[in-house]
């Protein structure tokens, strides 16, 4: 446990950081699961449409810091070559 004030609130500063990308990391997630779920549909239009807004939230989430730039990379070409694909 934390007895100095600086580790104290280095403490709190670590729960609200975690809700904070814990949220973010979810989002990110649920965008890809949206463009997923419209892949196994066989519905181009909403696979595109869910494709540019998961990849600005990618985007965002490498730039915080919460994903790996190569995961990102990978994680949108896999998804992109789908779309093509159908």
């Amino acid at each position: 446990m934390a007895n100095s004030a600086g580790s104290k609130k280095r403490a709190r500063q670590a729960v609200k950081r975690n809700k904070h990308n814990s949220q973010i990391r979810a989002k990110v997630r649920t965008f890809i699961k949206k463009v997923a779920y419209a892949l196994a549909d066989g519905n181009k239009k909403d696979a595109q449409g869910g494709f540019a807004k998961m990849q600005k939230e990618i985007d965002q989430a490498v730039s915080k810091g919460l994903m790996n730039k190569n995961q990102a990379a990978r994680k949108k070409s896999r998804l992109n070559a789908q779309i093509k694909a159908l």
